[in-house]
């Protein structure tokens, strides 16, 4: 009798090969996030930074009796929050600071600002998370968009800088302190929500 021996599978080194091409692919995916995430971002001309915003502690007694030139930008801040949207009329900035702690953008400006900038405001912040516009009295620039730590005044609705703002300080686990956490539920009622 003759005894013939079938090989199915490729055997141990088609395994070897495979792991190893696994492995590959897995290290290269890792390497390409890496690299997305350690890329110098576009600067964003006119960009004030605050790079010791002065703690989050709470205080429930903390108001702001006059109002600073440009919105807060961190700091010790009322325990509740202001619910992220449209406001057309102006919030209390202890609220709003709160907010920015969990990684919002707040985009304030002028109560004589053109209505066609404040539509296009409306459209943008409209239905968004974790946006906030809300007019400003005696805002130095027409439109001021404010996280945790940055700053950037504009002086109408169609600056190309307000997308690239919102786009890298939107979630900026870098600066806000608590990233991520709820921006409705608290304080205020936003004419979209």
């Amino acid at each position: 009798m003759s005894r013939q021996t079938e090989v199915r599978g490729g055997g141990p080194n088609r395994t070897l090969i495979i792991a190893g091409a696994a492995v590959v692919i897995i290290l290269g995916g890792l390497v390409y996030l890496l690299f997305l995430n350690t890329r110098p971002a576009q600067a964003i001309e006119g960009l004030i930074s605050y790079p010791n915003s002065q703690g989050n502690e709470h205080d429930i007694n903390l108001t702001f009796e006059e109002l600073p030139p440009l919105p807060p930008h961190g700091g010790p801040h009322n325990p509740s929050w202001q619910n992220c949207g449209v406001y057309r009329e102006p919030v209390r900035p202890e609220h709003a600071i709160h907010s920015l702690e969990h990684g919002i953008v707040w985009i304030s400006y002028r109560p004589d600002l053109d209505q066609a900038d404040v539509d296009k405001l409306e459209a943008l912040v409209t239905g968004q998370s974790h946006l906030l516009l809300a007019p400003y009295p005696g805002l130095q620039s027409p439109i001021v968009l404010t996280t945790w730590s940055y700053q950037l005044e504009v002086d109408d609705a169609d600056d190309d800088r307000i997308q690239l703002f919102i786009d890298r300080y939107l979630f900026d686990r870098a600066s806000a302190p608590e990233v991520g956490a709820s921006c409705s539920g608290q304080t205020g009622n936003p004419i979209d929500r």
